[in-house]
């Protein structure tokens, strides 16, 4: 029987502050890696294309960021 992540969740709060802090540790170094890095960079891009492709945000002309962050700037 695998444990769900609510389960592992609820016995990780049980451990003591520094136990936590080691396992989020191991964790991260866990999904640190250059492929887990790209692949979710990969995830970031696609996200953001779906959503220009189907009209959920629109794009901004980088000449009018440019224009209204050097207006803020002065």
């Amino acid at each position: 029987m695998s444990l769900t992540y609510e389960q592992i969740a609820a016995e990780a709060m049980q451990l003591s502050p520094q136990e936590r802090a080691d396992l989020a540790d191991r964790l991260w170094i866990s999904i640190d890696t250059p492929e887990a890095v790209a692949a979710a960079w990969d995830a970031e891009v696609a996200r953001r294309i779906a959503q220009i492709d189907s009209g959920e945000v629109e794009t901004i002309p980088q000449e009018q960021v440019m224009a209204e962050l050097r207006a803020k700037l002065r």
